[in-house]
């Protein structure tokens, strides 16, 4: 299935979501304000989540003055993968992690953190910057904003159903208050795991083939995980509807974070990538060791 009748599917489903939520709070004319309120939401997320996502964690385009090795990395990574040359962003966290945005390879961009350019070395940092690239190539950046996006407006109607007033059913309502208030935190979680790990595999093949050595990805995850297991990344954790765009789960801090687990366990992907390095003849290469970026 693409990425576009995936994100057909996750509208849709969204829509209804909201509908349903909004008959609950306010029975015809809540349903009608819901219906409303999706389509342009669809409408919005469609265009502008990509746009919205950058904002949620400060981060900044790159050019000649900023990080531009950064630049001509991802641009010459995009070269030899025949695709249209990304905006590169840099977001100042000390947690190394990245990710990836946009509705098509056309408008799309990569995003890395300071944290991730200071402590991996240029090989680790190429393959983290391949495996972003896979995700736009394979369409999975669609819906991931997209996601993002609903997941944040889904919880989002939990704080507004704490403070819902009126409605024809006083009893009925606080009810209704009540189930909106618990499950649409629980609905964000379910939306976050719409989004099928499998895609995290086959981004980690592909961006071994776009770099060249699927044991500096192996390197790479096994550093990021390490440091995101113990490195705050604010941002993230004030937005955890954001947390499945990463290439490694960016939450630790609160006992929530684990609704948020979207991707597979890590070992299980370093093992995967050194059985693609074994298979590929490449198995007796060194993994890169830790170095610095400039």
């Amino acid at each position: 299935m693409t990425g576009y009748a995936k994100t057909a599917m996750l509208m849709a489903a969204m829509t209804a979501l909201f509908m349903g939520i909004g008959y609950l709070l306010g029975g015809g004319a809540g349903l009608i304000l819901a219906l409303a309120l999706a389509a342009g939401m669809n409408a919005y997320s469609y265009w502008n989540s990509d746009k919205a996502v950058l904002r949620m964690h400060n981060a900044q385009e790159c050019n000649s003055q900023v990080h531009p090795d950064l630049q001509r990395m991802v641009h010459r990574l995009a070269d030899d993968a025949g695709m249209p040359h990304p905006r590169v962003y840099v977001i100042d966290e000390d947690q190394p992690n990245a990710f990836a945005t946009g509705r098509n390879p056309e408008n799309a961009g990569v995003a890395a953190t300071t944290g991730l350019l200071r402590r991996m070395s240029r090989e680790e940092v190429a393959a983290v910057m391949a495996h972003e690239l896979a995700h736009i190539r394979n369409y999975d950046t669609l819906i991931m904003t997209v996601t993002a996006t609903f997941a944040g407006a889904i919880s989002m109607l939990a704080n507004f159903a704490m403070f819902f007033r009126g409605g024809r059913n006083g009893g009925g309502n606080v009810i209704a208050v009540i189930l909106v208030m618990i499950l649409a935190p629980l609905a964000a979680a379910v939306v976050q795991m719409a989004i099928s790990r499998s895609r995290e595999y086959e981004a980690d093949r592909v961006g071994a083939e776009i770099c060249g050595n699927p044991l500096w990805l192996a390197a790479a995850l096994e550093k990021i995980q390490g440091f995101a297991s113990r490195i705050d990344f604010d941002r993230a954790e004030r937005n955890p509807q954001t947390a499945h765009m990463f290439i490694i789960n960016p939450l630790h801090v609160h006992k929530r974070d684990k609704l948020f687990s979207t991707h597979p366990n890590t070992e299980n992907r370093i093992a995967a990538l050194v059985r693609l390095a074994e298979s590929s003849g490449q198995a007796g290469v060194s993994r890169v060791q830790s170095g610095p970026w400039s």
